[in-house]
């Protein structure tokens, strides 16, 4: 059984993710067919940071995954045997 500060955790992960999708969907589908000079463009970022943010995030996850199978493996390791 979950305890209650497992459910919100996972509450407050869920809202996080939903709220960055939306906003996500909207910065990079809606707001090219909204025009330019509405006040709505104050609230999202230069359309570059569409691509930057993403590749970046991607790379850090490859980066922290990577490290951790190295780490992994490092503390799994079994010491070589000697021989006599």
């Amino acid at each position: 059984q979950a305890t209650v500060t497992d459910r919100v955790v996972g509450f407050g992960l869920v809202a996080f993710s939903l709220v960055l999708f939306v906003y996500y969907t909207l910065w990079i589908i809606v707001l090219p067919f909204i025009d330019s000079n509405h006040g709505i463009h104050r609230y999202f970022l230069p359309r570059e940071y569409a691509v930057i943010i993403p590749v970046v995030a991607g790379l850090l996850l490859v980066l922290f995954i990577g490290v951790f199978i190295m780490v992994v493996m490092w503390k799994s390791r079994k010491p070589a045997k000697k021989s006599d």
